[in-house]
């Protein structure tokens, strides 16, 4: 696919054009053209921040610096790539590896390949790792002969990139490397002088470098998205041709599909459709896993999640159909004609840079700086898991007690209950404190659903029946990965966020579920734990309404929640 096209109609069509003609007017389109720092103050952007804007061409230089490195992996057979990283880190390889996978349209799974786990056109497989289901890390320790993993994280390695790290490292030494060959079978993406990066050189690691100035959700063409994808048979030079071809079309007028589309996001968010702001955003992607809409939706998050704004994507499982404060947008579909208010046609290499260029602009119109990383609010959840770990030891984690177990799962409910307490308020049951949680959703406002579970049950399976109940859009994902992506926009954004969060014990017979982390005093099962437990304070914290389910028995739990939403649904 070549061509570059956004449509858009009706009400949206009247809100984009007003916000594109006074951006116009404001002189942004040439501003952005020209790098000028100017348009979000000087003090708060410089020069390199718009960076960004030339990857499409700078990073060219880039996948001839590696070429030797791409080499030497081939020769030596190393073709499963094991990616270890949050966010942006990931979401841009995952979305490259699902457009130029060779098992099939869109780069879909061969027959056993574990979920997380991707195709490239030369055989190479991508497997991401980012602390959710431990099927990836089971699929990844098997072909140990074949592995390089890369490190990726702009700044210092997360808590799960610590621990994964240390479990690769000791599956190496069992397989009889030794410490140089182990140093060697890992490769750090970070940026320079980070502490990721003297951490890398000391142990001896490859070193992949990049720019500190480059905004991590701005980094989709640089070496984050793209050295992980490259090394797992991807095709960069073709991405970063389809992106040069837009750039031209980025200039200072109003034929720009990216000012249209930020215009879109921006105009509906801030001023909305007859006094409503839209700033719910429905991804429908014509094929693919999902990926790219993940990756949109952290973009947008952390550009625009700040100051009591931002725009929050959803799947379309989650959508309850038409709603006065939200927009549907379709990628690449088959057709003009459907039933969402835009659509946008381009290739992936383009799709990258012209999100990026609405997110900007969406931002100036919300008046935040959008290239601000969200790390703050998404960063003390994680340091609120590591205090818990190293305090508890061996015991409970954040001394919590729930307040009332109903068939094996436990209840941790932060309610307006009437009396105070769930208890004095006669709620005993899971149908019955999903009913409450349910109630607490505002009119302009959504349910988020994350899971911290080792298999593989997704809020997915949740998110269609609470949304028809609740007439509001439910969005989901896997902790720890969804809120570190989008946890800027529900802690810093319009605070209209109710929350269920899922945690459980390891399942039994699955080892790798509760794998102990080499030289830590925890496993991944007590880390995965701890960051539910934190992730739930942070947002209670900040007066969100919070249910935290813990279920004893996952297999059986889920089974007992799925009843219980449905009962709560039909309420």
């Amino acid at each position: 696919m070549s061509g570059f096209d956004v449509l858009t109609r009706g009400e949206v069509l009247d809100a984009a054009l007003q916000a594109r003609d006074y951006l116009v007017s404001c002189g942004v389109p040439g501003a952005l053209a020209a790098k000028d720092p100017r348009l979000w103050g000087r003090r708060t952007v410089d020069h390199s921040r718009l960076g960004w804007l030339d990857l499409p061409e700078a990073s060219r230089g880039l996948l001839k610096q590696i070429e030797g490195l791409i080499s030497e992996v081939r020769y030596t057979g190393l073709d499963h790539i094991v990616l270890i990283g949050l966010g942006a880190e990931s979401l841009a390889a995952e979305a490259i590896m699902d457009a130029r996978g060779g098992d099939g349209p869109g780069g879909a799974l061969a027959a056993g390949d574990a979920a997380g786990t991707r195709g490239g056109p030369g055989g190479g497989r991508l497997t991401v790792l980012d602390g959710g289901d431990t099927a990836a890390l089971g699929f990844a320790l098997e072909r140990l002969d074949r592995t390089l993993v890369v490190l990726s994280s702009k700044s210092g390695v997360s808590l799960e990139g610590d621990a994964y790290r240390r479990i690769f490292a000791e599956a190496f030494r069992r397989h009889g490397l030794s410490e140089r060959e182990i140093a060697g079978r890992f490769l750090v993406i970070t940026d320079h002088g980070s502490p990721l990066h003297d951490f890398a050189r000391q142990s001896g690691y490859r070193i992949g470098l990049t720019d500190p100035h480059l905004p991590g959700h701005f980094s989709a063409l640089s070496a984050y998205g793209l050295v992980p994808a490259v090394l797992a048979g991807a095709d960069a030079h073709g991405l970063l041709d389809e992106a040069a071809t837009l750039t031209p079309m980025l200039g200072d007028g109003e034929e720009n599909p990216g000012l249209l589309l930020g215009a879109i996001l921006g105009g509906c968010a801030q001023q909305g459709v007859r006094g409503a702001p839209r700033d719910k955003l429905v991804l429908r992607e014509n094929g693919g896993s999902g990926a790219l809409s993940s990756w949109i939706g952290h973009l947008l998050s952390v550009g625009t999640g700040k100051r009591g704004r931002g725009v929050l994507t959803f799947d379309p499982p989650g959508s309850p159909g038409e709603l006065a404060d939200a927009h549907e947008v379709a990628i690449n579909p088959r057709s003009p004609q459907g039933e969402a208010d835009t659509a946008l046609w381009a290739p992936l290499g383009a799709q990258f840079l012209l999100w990026e260029y609405a997110a900007a602009v969406a931002g100036w119109l919300l008046g935040v700086n959008p290239f601000e990383p969200g790390g703050t609010v998404v960063q003390e959840a994680e340091d609120d898991a590591v205090t818990m770990l190293r305090a508890a030891g061996d015991g409970p984690l954040g001394g919590e007690r729930p307040d009332f177990v109903d068939d094996d799962v436990e209840v941790y409910a932060d309610l307006a209950w009437p009396g105070g307490s769930a208890a004095a308020a006669g709620v005993a049951d899971l149908p019955s404190v999903l009913d409450a949680l349910l109630g607490s959703v505002a009119g302009d406002g959504y349910l988020s659903i994350v899971t911290y579970l080792s298999g593989d049950f997704s809020g997915r399976y949740l998110a269609p029946a609470l949304a028809r109940r609740t007439g509001r859009p439910v969005s989901y994902g896997p902790g720890p990965g969804y809120l570190h992506a989008t946890g800027s926009v529900h802690k810093d954004g319009p605070g209209t966020g109710a929350f269920l969060i899922v945690s459980g014990d390891p399942p039994a017979g699955d080892p790798l579920a509760d794998h102990p982390v080499p030289g830590r005093p925890y496993s991944l099962g007590r880390m995965r734990l701890a960051r539910a437990v934190a992730e739930a304070r942070a947002l209670r914290q900040r007066g969100l309404p919070v249910v935290r389910l813990h279920l004893r028995d996952p297999v059986a739990g889920a089974g007992r929640l799925t009843e219980a939403v449905r009962v709560a649904a039909r309420a």
